[in-house]
């Protein structure tokens, strides 16, 4: 039996090789590509601009794979958890959050995730393996088809904030971006993708020089002390040394980083921690997103009260920063990352 070649892992370029070394020429990878990503598009005999005797020569050995089943939860917020069963039977997800403006969808790039942060459903899991960049894509390209026929829009923005470290995923993470923001491709401005790391610190300019997409990075504490009880990677890559590869990360002056921040009752939320946080961040064009604690029941650890996130975010606009406090979404099903993948493994 053939091992069929899945072309949804190829970027246009990497396109451009496979057909060259099939003897095709050049710009039948573009016809390629400007086909496989529309929607409703499941096989080569539809591809009417190219000639049938090649189509069947290709449907012999390679495939363009899509998500098909879909599990799925919706919240009385209007958020979306989708759950993706992949060919060996792991599951992933990915959460579609509706706003006013935007719809955004938050990107799984592993199954399960090896980072270890304490208060991450996902990290109770262990890694299970990286995806493939036609696993990244595909959950973009099932949620906008689904979206479609619901008469929905369209998916606006994208975030890599889902299961699993993206940069830890680097070359496949890559090859997705590439595709998604690659006008046959998916067609995504790459000012509207945003990856989000928890500080793997030699992968951060690697990213910056290789796409223009934003970053945010999952900081939570900046004493090293608590950030490494809460999050393992602190251990080999202290905040000093994450903080310096940020003001490395390259990007336009319009640009900013997005620090994330979640807030942990008694942990990371009193004052000192808030003017700790606004000293080590000094010179870095950021922003940063208070995050109130998605509490789940397999998971010690709290949300800060509302007030202490206001006094925490007083003391941050006080010494000029721009503080977002992103509302919790979809707190009435499995919206915290891991959630849903790890009831369906129980």
């Amino acid at each position: 039996m053939i091992d069929k070649v899945d072309l949804k892992n190829f970027s246009l370029d990497q396109l451009v090789d496979y057909v060259r070394e099939l003897g095709l020429p050049s710009f039948r990878a573009g016809q390629l590509f400007s086909w496989i990503y529309r929607p409703g598009i499941t096989g080569f005999e539809q591809m009417t601009d190219i000639a049938m005797e090649l189509r069947q020569d290709l449907a012999g050995q390679a495939v363009f794979s899509r998500f098909e089943s879909l599990l799925r939860e919706k919240s009385r917020d209007g958020t979306v958890k989708y759950g993706f069963r992949l060919n060996d039977g792991l599951l992933i997800e990915s959460v579609l959050i509706p706003d006013d403006d935007r719809h955004t969808l938050c990107l799984s790039s592993q199954a399960g995730c090896a980072m270890g942060c304490v208060f991450c459903l996902t990290a109770t899991m262990g890694l299970r393996r990286n995806l493939s960049p036609a696993e990244i894509v595909n959950q973009v390209g099932a949620v906008r088809d689904e979206m479609l026929k619901q008469d929905q829009g369209g998916i606006t923005n994208l975030v890599f904030m889902g299961m699993g470290e993206p940069l830890a995923n680097f070359n496949n993470l890559v090859t997705a971006i590439s595709i998604l923001t690659e006008q046959r491709g998916l067609d995504f401005s790459d000012r509207r993708i945003t990856v989000s790391t928890c500080g793997l610190a030699p992968k951060i300019r690697e990213l910056g020089l290789k796409t223009k997409v934003n970053l945010a990075v999952s900081l939570h504490s900046v004493r090293d002390e608590v950030r490494s009880r809460l999050m393992p990677i602190n251990k080999t890559y202290g905040v000093d040394e994450l903080l310096a590869a940020c003001r490395d990360f390259p990007m336009p002056r319009r640009k900013r980083i997005m620090f994330e921040y979640i807030m942990l009752d008694g942990i990371n939320d009193s004052d000192q921690d808030a003017r700790l946080l606004a000293d080590k961040l000094k010179d870095i064009r950021c922003k940063i997103n208070l995050l109130p604690y998605n509490q789940t029941k397999e998971l010690p650890y709290r949300r800060s009260p509302a007030q202490r996130i206001e006094r925490f975010q007083k003391i941050l606009w006080q010494a000029g920063y721009t503080v977002l406090v992103r509302t919790s979404r979809g707190s009435d099903i499995s919206a915290a990352c891991g959630q849903l993948a790890g009831k369906q493994q129980d």
